[in-house]
């Protein structure tokens, strides 16, 4: 076994143990320090309670409905995030009118969007997505919008003694690959973003189904184990969309940058 194994070993051995005494330490401090379920339930309290949810299945109807509400949304940000960012970034009659819109709206937290998005789209999926939408076009937009305005002159200038003169071209072969990267850490802190405003607006009233609404739900019923599965089940699923968007995009579309292109 070569240093470079035993090294990566060493480093995930090390990962492990400090979530299995995190987790010890919990159980520890729930049983014989605490001693209330209401106030902190403790990990087996909440293991019981997670399998208990799986064998009902109400749990994967929860994550699934979330996770449409996710996609409408970020489906919607990226739409409109990337496409306006370009516009604002390349042409500048554009970001001159978008620009005082764009700033006067961004300062708004997302939440304050709530009671509209019940009014123009009821208890409804878009109602929730339009929520997570408001949370995550901004970071989008402004890291693609900054992506764009950052190219360099040179790699334009080059472009257009070789040939390459309209928009429409310098756009999709020098600016995109350009602002490439800049785009894509928009995506990831509007992930992060728009999955945090995603679960408030179901804590807000905003669906009927979700995790989000399902700890209110469990809260009004003092069934704490509950809420913190739906909790550790967040913080899994965010944690995954990162790691998912993190792999593909460094290993495969950004694989370039570390000079694996083949």
């Amino acid at each position: 076994m070569n240093r470079k194994v035993r090294d990566w070993l060493k480093g995930r051995w090390l990962r492990v143990a400090s979530v299995i005494c995190a987790l010890l330490f919990w159980q520890v401090v729930a049983d014989y320090v605490v001693m209330n379920r209401f106030i902190l339930p403790s990990m087996t309290d909440v293991l019981t309670s997670f399998l208990a949810l799986v064998e009902s299945g109400v749990v994967f109807i929860d994550i699934g409905v979330s996770l449409i509400h996710f996609a409408i949304g970020m489906g919607a940000a990226l739409l409109v995030g990337v496409s306006l960012g370009i516009a604002m970034g390349w042409f500048k009659i554009i970001d001159q009118i978008a620009d005082p819109i764009i700033e006067l709206l961004r300062p708004i937290p997302p939440l304050a969007w709530i009671p509209f998005a019940i009014v123009w789209f009821g208890l409804t999926q878009v109602s929730a997505g339009f929520v997570v939408f408001i949370g995550a076009v901004f970071p989008i937009l402004i890291n693609t919008y900054t992506g764009f305005k950052g190219v360099p002159k040179i790699f334009v200038e080059a472009a257009k003694m070789l040939g390459c003169t309209r928009n429409r071209d310098l756009i999709v072969h020098i600016a995109i690959p350009s602002a490439f990267p800049a785009v894509i850490a928009g995506v990831r802190i509007a992930t992060g973003v728009a999955w945090m405003c995603l679960v408030a607006a179901e804590m807000f009233g905003v669906s009927k189904y979700g995790l989000g609404q399902k700890i209110w739900w469990y809260y009004h019923l003092h069934q704490m184990p509950n809420v913190v599965v739906y909790m550790v089940l967040l913080g899994l699923i965010g944690l995954m969309l990162d790691m998912l968007l993190r792999c593909y995009v460094e290993g495969y579309l950004l694989r370039w940058r570390a000079g694996e292109v083949r």
